[in-house]
């Protein structure tokens, strides 16, 4: 059996930029996107720590190295710029073959502070 869990998140992401007249997605830093492992077209699962809306939505890359996190049509409007925000995507697992999830923690300026791994070794 399949388990859906935590693939990778990039951690406390300053949202820069909103634009309400676009189709819909989250724009992020294509290095951001290259360290964490999410791919562009990715769902994701977006948290705003300041209001505490959570939705889901696709990724689209935004130039390598500006920092930039855009959201974009409907999202837009469940998020203000300098808001706080956790991404996070998800993949299916056989129990067996999951390992953990690559954790991005970010500076306010959208620069990666740390990089951390999640692990399942559960101590017996």
């Amino acid at each position: 059996m399949f388990e859906i869990m935590l693939k990778a998140k990039i951690h406390m992401a300053r949202v820069t930029e909103k634009e309400i007249e676009y189709e819909g997605s989250i724009g992020i830093d294509e290095e951001l996107l290259e360290l964490s492992g999410i791919k562009v077209n990715e769902l994701v699962l977006i948290s705003d720590v300041e209001n505490g809306n959570r939705f889901a939505t696709y990724v689209i890359p935004e130039p390598r190295g500006s920092g930039k996190i855009s959201l974009n049509g409907a999202a837009a409007r469940l998020v203000e710029k300098g808001d706080r925000i956790i991404i996070m995507a998800f993949g299916l697992y056989e129990p067996t073959e999951y390992t953990g999830a690559k954790i991005l923690i970010l500076n306010d300026d959208n620069s990666v502070k740390e990089i951390r791994y999640s692990s399942t070794h559960e101590e017996k």
